[in-house]
């Protein structure tokens, strides 16, 4: 009777924590679609809602006999498809589900705005049905990474440690997402080659992003402190609490860090950023994975005071390489994993290197970056045969005429949003209605330069070029800004057209306005405007509008 009971409250606890996990992909889809440009917000929705369905089909298949099927010390090869799995192993079956679905969704955010959906299938079931699985059996199936080795005397046996998945889960998406984007490629002007500059392609929310932070900071509490997996013997609930606490404590340690560093010239704006606070507290909870159960609480706060940093360093490291990661997804999760395995080895509250300076210790450590180096190859290596593969066979980057126009309507006919809100285009049409004179054309104010706008210092921003609206579903975020040498002339006022007000600029004669049916959209049918310019001028400086 007292086993019934202690098996059902382990299930039951399992199934629960199993729930709050899978709503993270609630936060994730959030996160991503606040931070994408809303011509593409439909596809990376529909991409985090199949993480969970293709994870389900993959993981359901063969996913899970990978990971915790009787086999070797490399893989498990029963239980396919759930055949013969004891009704009791169904609440594991369902909370290792949600994991894997976690590790595909962090490999979304890295190739957004430009990844066939095809392709997005393809990676999606291989990461869930065999290069997760191999790694989760690796560690927490028995494999040979948990076993470890017996070095005798006093060392003893020592293995590779990671509780909640900093390796085995985000070190391992981390590694997948690079290995994608690498491959994919930057979206289109990402990077200035000339002028070796990288440009900030703005999401098009805020609070969606904000929002989806929120939700995964609920859901992570879940991911490492339903890592206990049981509740009912003597020591789960001291160690779902201390997992949590050091979760929340490692975040919010990381948070001010990343916060404070973004305030520097060298890796940051120096501006109190919401978005970098939101990362840098997903480093620190991803850091807090692998030893979230075995730290103290002022081991957390070391360990998400240097997340904040990590954080950055991979985030310039990647931009240093030109790989466009839209959501900094390498950053956040194999920059906190790779952290949260190392600190571990350091700050074990029974075995660690600050207490225990010692042979042991120094294993434990040289057992961590072996495990990390081992978990980041098997992914560079498979990674790179599924990316290369739909590389080759021209099926991993939408063509560039639908990637400038937007995903969601070429491949969806599902918008976001209504065709006036896409981009800045509903100001266009308010401001051509004010403006009596004719149309007008907003250019973003891209223009500043050493903190002075271009009528003023009389130099552009070298980083953006020159280029055409395309598709009539959004306009670029970033707007076209002629280099000084290349700046068209601008025409000189006629006396009818000065004003007395200091401000004032003359304006050009009405032209007429002429609209081109886009053929493809059926449903409705749309007319656009194509793009125009006005140049105005002043007796004191030229100005562009």
């Amino acid at each position: 009777m007292v086993a019934d009971l202690s098996s059902n409250l382990d299930q039951f606890f399992m199934i629960i924590m199993g729930m709050c996990i899978l709503f993270m992909q609630c936060g994730f889809a959030f996160l991503e679609a606040g931070a994408v440009r809303s011509k593409n917000v439909t596809n990376i929705l529909i991409k985090n809602l199949f993480d969970s369905f293709v994870s389900g089909v993959a993981y359901w298949l063969i996913g899970y006999a990978f990971a915790f099927g009787e086999g070797n010390d490399f893989i498990g090869y029963k239980n396919f498809a759930s055949h013969e799995l004891p009704d009791e192993s169904y609440a594991s079956f369902f909370f290792q589900y949600t994991f894997a679905a976690t590790a595909a969704t962090i490999v979304s955010g890295a190739v957004a705005e430009r990844c066939e959906f095809l392709a997005y299938f393809v990676y999606s079931f291989f990461i869930t049905g065999f290069i997760y699985p191999v790694v989760t059996h690796w560690v927490w199936g028995g494999g040979f990474l948990v076993k470890g080795r017996d070095y005798g005397g006093d060392i003893g046996v020592v293995g590779y440690q990671d509780f909640a998945g900093s390796g085995v889960v985000h070190c391992l998406g981390g590694t997948a997402a690079f290995v994608g984007a690498l491959f994919l490629g930057p979206r289109i002007g990402r990077f200035h080659k000339e002028s070796k500059t990288a440009i900030t392609i703005r999401g098009h929310s805020v609070p969606i992003t904000a929002l989806g932070g929120f939700i995964l900071f609920f859901g992570f509490l879940a991911f490492n402190g339903g890592s206990q997996t049981a509740i009912s013997n003597e020591g789960d609930g001291a160690a779902v609490s201390v997992s949590v606490v050091n979760t929340i404590i490692s975040a919010s340690f990381a948070a001010f860090s990343s916060l404070l560093i973004n305030k520097t010239s060298f890796f940051g704006n120096r501006h109190w950023s919401l978005l970098i606070t939101i990362n840098g507290a997903l480093t620190g909870m991803v850091a807090a994975c692998a030893g979230c159960n075995v730290i103290y609480p002022w081991g957390a706060c070391i360990i998400g005071c240097i997340a904040g940093v990590a954080f950055h360093l991979w985030s310039w490291i990647v931009r240093s390489l030109k790989i466009d990661d839209p959501l900094d997804a390498v950053a956040v999760h194999y920059g906190g994993g790779a952290w949260g395995v190392i600190a571990l080895a350091f700050l074990h509250k029974d075995e660690g290197i600050l207490f225990k300076w010692n042979q042991r210790s120094g294993m434990i450590l040289a057992w961590q970056f072996a495990g990390l180096a081992t978990i980041t190859g098997w992914a560079v290596v498979t990674s790179l045969i599924v990316f290369g593969l739909l590389r080759l066979f021209k099926v991993l980057r939408v063509p560039k005429e639908i990637e400038m126009r937007g995903l969601d309507i070429p491949k969806h006919n599902e918008p976001a949003y209504p065709v006036e809100a896409y981009g800045h285009g509903h100001i266009e049409q308010i401001l051509q209605l004010l403006d009596s004179a004719g149309p007008v054309k907003v250019t973003q104010a891209f223009e500043r330069m050493n903190g002075e706008p271009y009528h003023i210092s009389g130099k552009a921003n070298e980083a953006f070029v020159p280029s055409p609206d395309k598709g009539p579903y959004e306009h670029p975020e970033v707007r076209a800004i002629h280099l000084p040498n290349s700046e068209p002339p601008m025409p000189k006022p006629s006396s009818n057209q000065e004003s007395s007000h200091p401000r004032a600029s003359p304006r050009p004669a009405p032209q007429p306005v002429a609209y081109q049916y886009v053929p493809h959209v059926t449903q409705p049918r749309y007319y656009v405007e194509p793009q125009r310019y006005v140049y105005v001028a002043n007796s004191q400086q030229n100005m562009r509008l």
